[in-house]
């Protein structure tokens, strides 16, 4: 099939090929109802731009899409990328591997350096944020640009691989209830992912399945950044009386997870005789953690796979095709930072 071409999509829609670049380009030279018109025209035609190198004279260069992470330095996104990889290369793709660093506008920056370069399309872990914009998806939306999240992000209908975040947390929480534990609280993550939100709610729904009562004060927020998470830990603990401590902390992924048991060891809080500690991940190292963790294992290669083979079906299709949605399992893994109270 011929593809479409810069020139077709004007002569479609009846304007200029400098309009329809103006509109690619988010200049804002042409009339709102002109834009509509030609974004239109370019969705129907299954148009998507060409990056600079497409136009260099030696065009056959090696076909590459892009991969948007987090942190570089967190397991669970190295086993992602592991999976993109192996996936796209397989295709005959290279994946160019980059990090938002937690940034909002550091990711939008990048969407935009991929989407206008010859890279075909992008994985991306959102950084989500209530109060951020998320106009550089819809950006991507707009030019039929190739994409798939790694997590929801409200108000943009895209392709999404996630894993049950509300059905994992209430899993860990019915162990522990199942296993005598009274008096348990979850440390949350940062509130500008979805998945923070996602695992407060799964942490939630298992109270309203058991005898005890939910209240707010056993969501406590401390992030996911070391330094963060190891002050807020040793804060929340130096302002309870011993009595009152819980004897379980679900938290927020296994970084975090080490963080507290660093911060409970310098407090002389035993774990897990006085304290269980569950994660969430089983990023590779979990196991051989001081104190082997007990923790939510997440299907990192397959979550990598999936969206790489999203990605690309979508990058080779010749018409446009619907949004995907896909949800992985998880898998609950009992280790010694965890014990029964109740044997």
């Amino acid at each position: 099939m011929k593809k479409i071409t810069i020139e077709d999509v004007a002569k479609r829609a009846r304007v200029s090929k400098g309009t329809v670049s103006a509109v690619i380009n988010a200049k804002n030279t042409v009339k709102p109802a002109t834009r509509d018109h030609i974004l239109e025209v370019m969705k129907e035609s299954n148009y998507r731009p060409k990056g600079i190198a497409r136009n260099l004279k030696y065009s056959n260069q090696e076909k590459s899409i892009g991969l948007i992470i987090k942190d570089l330095t967190y397991p669970f996104y190295t086993s992602i990328s592991k999976g993109v990889s192996e996936y796209a290369e397989s295709k005959g793709y290279s994946v160019i591997v980059s990090s938002s660093n937690d940034n909002h506008e550091r990711e939008k920056k990048l969407t935009r350096l991929f989407s206008s370069k010859d890279i075909k399309g992008v994985i991306i872990a959102p950084v989500v944020d209530g109060s951020a914009e998320i106009e550089h998806l819809f950006r991507l939306r707009m030019i039929n640009y190739p994409f798939v999240l790694l997590e929801d992000v409200k108000g943009i209908q895209a392709n999404v691989v996630a894993i049950d975040n509300l059905k994992a947390i209430k899993r860990a929480v019915a162990y522990l209830i199942n296993s005598g534990h009274k008096k348990i609280v979850h440390f949350a993550g940062p509130m500008h992912s979805s998945h923070t939100l996602e695992r407060i709610e799964g942490f939630r729904y298992a109270f309203s399945e058991s005898p005890l009562i939910f209240n707010n004060s056993m969501i406590v927020s401390i992030g996911s950044d070391y330094d963060e998470s190891f002050v807020k830990t040793k804060e929340y603990f130096k302002n309870l009386n011993r009595e009152d401590y819980p004897t379980a902390i679900v938290c927020f992924n296994d970084q975090q997870a080490l963080t507290v048991m660093t911060a409970l060891k310098e407090l002389n809080i035993r774990v897990p005789e006085d304290i269980s500690i569950i994660g969430n991940d089983d990023i590779y190292y979990a196991k051989i953690y001081p104190i082997p963790l007990t923790t939510i294992r997440a299907p990192q290669d397959e979550i990598g796979k999936q969206a790489a083979e999203i990605l690309l079906r979508n990058i080779e299709s010749s018409t446009l095709l619907p949004t995907e949605r896909v949800v992985l399992e998880t898998e609950f893994i009992i280790r010694e930072s965890s014990r029964v109270l109740n044997a």
